[in-house]
């Protein structure tokens, strides 16, 4: 079995049998060729530094004890962070309220907005528009709904 397929099977294990990390969730795994694994985790109820410790001293231990990566590696798990794109309809939910830029199959620019909502199957981006009635301008607002199935990538926007 391959070293993340084995550290994605420990991760999911503890996740159900550890009430602590009950809503916790694999966002990404990335191994480099130099020993660098990188683990990405997210959780309903946000995944605080408290609970990226105890499941990096949790890997250590495995790792350590089976020598998967050898004697030489470097460990790093953290939230996938803002700059990550989403993955999960669950990350969308957790990211309500904020500005997306998220890339659709058989569209050139992005779409960008504000999730209003997101459910299992599609998210929903709200954007207030300008439009022209005359010689007056009104504001719309625009609700945008996005099948998660043509996202190509949405990335979360900060506001500065």
């Amino acid at each position: 079995m391959e070293i993340t397929a084995r550290i994605t099977q420990l991760l999911e294990e503890k996740f159900i049998t550890d009430e602590t990390f009950s809503d916790c969730f694999i966002v990404d795994l990335e191994l480099s060729p130099t020993k660098k694994l990188g683990v990405f985790i997210d959780s309903d109820s946000g995944f605080t530094f408290e609970k990226c410790q105890k499941i990096s001293r949790y890997l250590e231990s495995y790792l350590d004890e089976n020598g998967w990566l050898g004697e030489s590696y470097v460990l790093e798990v953290s939230s996938p962070g803002i700059g990550r794109p989403l993955k999960f309809p669950r990350q969308y939910r957790n990211n309500i309220g904020r500005n997306l830029s998220v890339t659709v199959q058989n569209q050139e620019q992005p779409l960008s907005g504000k999730v209003l909502s997101a459910d299992d199957t599609q998210v929903v981006l709200v954007n207030t528009v300008i439009e022209r009635d005359g010689k007056k301008k009104k504001e719309v607002v625009v609700e945008t709904p996005v099948l998660y199935e043509q996202i190509i990538k949405a990335v979360v926007k900060l506001d500065f």
